[in-house]
């Protein structure tokens, strides 16, 4: 037999243990966790690198995808970003607080808020996303061309939104 992962090893457990059931999907879904963590610790590392979090790079990236003026309500990052509206908050106060943001009255509502980076906002935004893109690649480089586009066939195939 082949040498096994973690993830393996606990599949042919379960199938010595319980060969009444079939634990195929845990060979798929372990992995995809298992994946799913370590590329998030890489990519959290980069945005440390850059002084900010994940959530913070999500927003900025948000206002810099939305073209010129780089603006959003925060309904609208929070839409972009998919989290809930109190994340957006916190999120924008802590850019705000950086430097990275700057945060003004919607015209047509008072209460509501037009968040827009500032000038360090997209300085920083500029830099790091393509070290962002450059980390992406070094974590896909195992895989060929022709398996990255099937895997995001398949991928896409079970993203339910």
């Amino acid at each position: 037999m082949s040498e096994l992962d973690r993830v393996g090893t606990f599949v042919e457990q379960w199938r010595r243990e319980r060969p009444d059931l079939d634990p195929s999907p845990m060979a798929v879904i372990g992995r995809m966790h298992r994946v799913a963590n370590e590329f998030s610790a890489a990519l959290v590392e980069n945005y440390r690198s850059f002084g900010i979090g994940e959530g913070e790079f999500d927003i900025l990236c948000a206002l810099r995808r939305a073209g010129e003026p780089f603006a959003l309500n925060q309904g609208e990052i929070a839409e972009h970003t998919m989290v809930t509206a109190g994340a957006t908050s916190k999120r924008v106060d802590r850019l705000e607080h950086a430097g990275l943001v700057t945060r003004r009255a919607q015209a047509d509502d008072a209460r509501g808020r037009v968040v827009a980076l500032s000038a360090k906002g997209r300085a920083l935004i500029d830099e790091a996303y393509p070290a962002h893109l450059r980390l992406e690649e070094q974590l896909l480089a195992p895989l060929a061309p022709s398996e990255r586009a099937q895997l995001e066939a398949i991928l896409r195939k079970l993203v339910r939104d």
